[in-house]
This record gives C-alpha cells, sequence and structure tokens, in this order.
C-alpha cells in the first residue's frame, strides 16, 4: 500500500511539474505575440516614416525647379536687358 501511496504523489508532483511548464509556455507564447506585434508597429512607423521623408524631398526638388523655371521666364539685370534688346535690322550682303 505504501508504494501505491508514494507512486500517488510522484504522479501529482510530476502533474504539478507539467502543469507549471504548460503555463510558463502559454506565458511564453503571449510575450512572443506582443514583442511581434510591437515590431510589426515599429515597422510600419519606419515605413510610414520614410514614405513622407520621400514625399518632402520631391516636393522640395519641384519648388526649387519651378523656382528656376520662374526665374528663367522673369530675367533679372543683364539677363532682363539682353532680354528686351530690339533686334538689330537685317543686313543684306551684296553679292556680284
Amino acid at each position: 500500500m505504501s508504494n501505491i501511496i508514494v507512486l500517488k504523489s510522484e504522479i501529482a508532483s510530476k502533474r504539478a511539474e507539467v502543469k507549471a511548464l504548460v503555463d510558463q509556455l502559454k506565458a511564453a507564447k503571449v510575450d512572443a505575440k506582443a514583442a511581434k506585434a510591437i515590431d510589426k508597429a515599429a515597422k510600419l512607423i519606419a515605413k510610414e516614416n520614410k514614405a513622407f521623408d520621400r514625399a518632402a524631398k520631391k516636393a522640395a526638388r519641384i519648388a526649387k525647379l519651378e523656382a528656376k523655371l520662374t526665374a528663367l521666364k522673369n530675367p533679372v539685370g543683364a539677363k532682363a536687358i539682353k532680354a528686351n534688346k530690339k533686334p538689330s535690322k537685317a543686313s543684306v550682303s551684296v553679292f556680284a
């Protein structure tokens, strides 16, 4: 009889150990899932930041090119004087 009681107590302790391990595994899975969600959110934020930076650079480049275009359309200084000159009369060379 004493052997049966000892075996039952061993089985009960092993069951308790298994239960504790299962609980640890569940907690580890929950932690891993939370870490994965945080990592995914961080990657999404980084991706949005890159897209925002690209858009800002593109807008700055477009603004710079538009400024260049307006400068070409409205010359200032010596270029304006040159652009506003009247064309000289055409000279005809006499060929014999």
